[in-house]
């Protein structure tokens, strides 16, 4: 049985305490983030920065979406080197697999 946390012009209203949902429109955003940023990288070789300048996705989200695409195998560092839009030193990234570096085989012998 809920309790009555309130009363509003005479009527109670019930206290539930349940946390918010993961609404639909985060998990969307979430996606919608995901492809945008997977779809300018098929084109374009960019910094962080210079996603966040192309697409208006903030640089942690990124940052975030760039280790989900590593660890899936479709997105590559192609070099490091001073990103057009800082001047810092930063990878340049991709999702075009002709674009990504060759893989290296180490040999133990």
């Amino acid at each position: 049985m809920p309790t009555y946390k309130a009363k509003r012009k005479g009527v109670a209203m019930p206290n539930t305490n349940y946390p918010p949902s993961k609404g639909h429109n985060e998990d969307t955003k979430h996606r919608t983030q995901l492809q945008t940023i997977f779809k300018h990288l098929q084109t374009n070789v960019a910094t962080a920065s210079m996603i966040t300048e192309a697409t208006g996705i903030p640089q942690k989200n990124i940052c975030r979406y760039k280790r989900d695409l590593e660890k899936a195998g479709r997105l590559w560092e192609t070099e490091k080197a001073l990103c057009k839009k800082t001047g810092f030193r930063a990878w340049y990234l991709t999702t075009d697999p002709s674009k990504a570096p060759q893989q290296r085989q180490l040999t133990l012998f």
